[in-house]
This record gives structure tokens, sequence and C-alpha cells, in this order.
């Protein structure tokens, strides 16, 4: 099968590559900017999306406006619409697009950009299945934590919940999707383990040997509360394996052996 795999630069995309390749799929790359070997395609304008999309199977679609939030509307939202309609004038067959648990409950604007890109899909002519996954543990360790630690004090709200889910697995999880065929229906698919924002920062604060007092503290806003009510996890079977203490030992243990 001929899959085009949108966003294959990404955190995702760099675990989704090698698992269809592994299957024996015939991968497609797209990227904004030319690269040798890939194809060059903009969602934010529609350039190059039709000579992207001709030609393939399935579309396995990652790329989303996880850096800068307020062109969401244009790249999430406008651009699924526009990545879905090459693909139907392509007879594209199955297209999957990925997606993220709480979505419909968090009431953060990029994810009601990414609820109203479902939408699109769901109403359009193409085949289709949305995987609804939870965090990624790169989102926490790369991101949100280095940044918020250069405040000399780490804030943990202990009632908020999290289920982080390796890109790994979720690809494995893909992978099925693609083999199976289009479902036309809305699936989560979770991290191995439910855990509390304040025992993540502080296993965190252990695997990188960083030295920052933990304040525990409940914190105000919609968003926050919504996440204290478990919009961030999901009891979907199956899950991933792959927990934050193994990405952690995996991710540091380099650092560590150096420093010995």
């Amino acid at each position: 099968m001929k899959v085009l795999v949108t966003g294959a630069s990404g955190v995702l995309g760099q675990a989704v590559l090698p698992r269809l390749e592994q299957d024996g799929q015939d991968v497609r790359r797209t990227s904004r900017s030319a690269r040798p070997g890939w194809v060059r395609a903009d969602l934010a304008t529609g350039e190059g999306l039709a000579e992207a999309v001709a030609g393939v199977d399935a579309v396995v679609h990652l790329a989303s406006a996880t850096t800068q939030y307020r062109k969401a509307g244009e790249v999430d939202v406008a651009g699924t619409r526009r990545l879905a309609t090459a693909a139907e004038r392509a007879g594209v067959r199955h297209l999957v697009y990925v997606s993220i648990v709480g979505i419909d409950r968090i009431p953060f604007g990029y994810y009601r950009h990414k609820l109203a890109a479902e939408k699109v899909l769901q109403a359009g002519p193409v085949p289709w299945s949305i995987l609804r996954a939870t965090q990624f543990p790169q989102l926490v360790d790369e991101r949100f934590l280095p940044v918020a630690s250069r405040l000399g004090v780490l804030v943990a709200d202990p009632g908020i919940t999290v289920q982080l889910v390796d890109p790994r697995d979720v690809a494995d999880r893909i992978a099925g999707l693609l083999a199976a065929g289009p479902s036309r229906r809305v699936e989560d698919f979770g991290g191995p383990e439910v855990r509390t924002s304040e025992e993540i920062v502080r296993s965190w604060l252990r695997a990188t040997g960083k030295r920052r007092p933990v304040l525990s503290l409940r914190l105000p806003g919609k968003t926050l509360r919504a996440m204290r009510e478990g919009a961030l996890t999901t009891t979907a079977q199956p899950t991933g394996t792959r927990t934050w203490e193994e990405y952690l030992a995996e991710r540091y243990k380099p650092v560590r052996d150096s420093q010995a």
C-alpha cells in the first residue's frame, strides 16, 4: 500500500515512518520545505497537496500547528479540509487522523481547532479513522518542564492526572488502523499508567539531576479544572506499554553514564 504521511518530521512522524516501513508500506513523506526524497506540500496554502496525494491508497495525517497555536485554524482546520478535498479527488481510500484525548472536554483554543478538524473528516466523503492519543512524554520533558523550571520552582497541581503515551506505541496503533481499513470511529489511545502531575515532576527532577523545589498548588481556570476531572486520561483499551519511567531511563541514561 502507498501511504502518504503528513507531519512526517515531527515527534510522532519519526516513530510512524519506520513502523510503516517495517510493515512493507510504500511511504511518501511530506514537508513544507524542500527535502531530498520528500514531497513538498503546505496545508496552510494548499500548495503541493494534489501532487502529494496522487496515486496513494491511504493518508496518515499527523501535521498540526503544535508550536504555533495561532495558526491552528488555518493549518489544522482549513488545512485538513484542503487535504480531504485533494484526497477525494485522488481516490484515496482511507484517511487516518491523529487527534488528542480530551479535546471535547478541555476549553483550550488549539483543542477546539483539533475537534473542528475531526468534524471536517467526519462530514467528508473520504473513509476515515480518528485516533485520539494522550500526551507524549516529549511534550513534558522537552517543552513544558524545562520552561517551567526556569522560574526556580516547579508548581504542580496534585489533582491533575496524565496518561503519557510513547509515540512508538501510537505508531503501532496507527499501523493497526491502516491494516484494518476505515472504521469511521473516533478511538482513544493512552499510555499504560495514570500519574499525577506532581509524580511526573518529581520523577523528571530525579532523572535529570536538576534541583528545584516543588510547590503543590491547586491552580485556577476552566482548562485546569477539566484536567483535574480526568480530561487528559482515558479508560480505553488497549493501551500503550512504555511507561514514563522507562522513557526517562532511556532518555537520560547516556547523560548519567557520561557523568559516571
